[in-house]
């Protein structure tokens, strides 16, 4: 994991069809405007690689899991939900985070 990741995030999905693109596009922009580049995201295609989704018991797909920090946490199905999505991993959402330090209201 790169050095400045805070968070590791592996995807699992089942082929190269609509559903999977879908999930994919959504779980990179709940990243890219949650957690900007404290991240790292492993996309696994349970038919290509169904030894790792036996190891980490994927029952369905898409299936998201914050691997790290510990504990890990899971959200199944469908995730263009971004609240649902970040409460269910446990991320950060930008609007617990409130205005930036020097954002010009003093």
């Amino acid at each position: 994991m790169p050095a400045t990741a805070r968070y590791l995030l592996k995807l699992y999905i089942a082929g190269h069809n609509t559903r999977s693109e879908r999930a994919i596009v959504n779980v990179k922009h709940i990243c890219e405007m949650h957690l900007n580049d404290g991240y790292q995201l492993i996309i696994v295609d349970v038919l290509e690689q169904p030894q790792l989704a036996k190891a980490e018991q994927i029952l369905a797909t898409p299936t998201l899991i914050r691997a790290l920090p510990p504990p890990g946490r899971r959200v199944v199905g469908d995730l263009s939900d971004t609240e649902r999505v970040l409460a269910g991993l446990d991320l950060p959402s930008k609007l617990e985070a409130g205005p930036e330090f020097g954002s010009g209201n003093t």
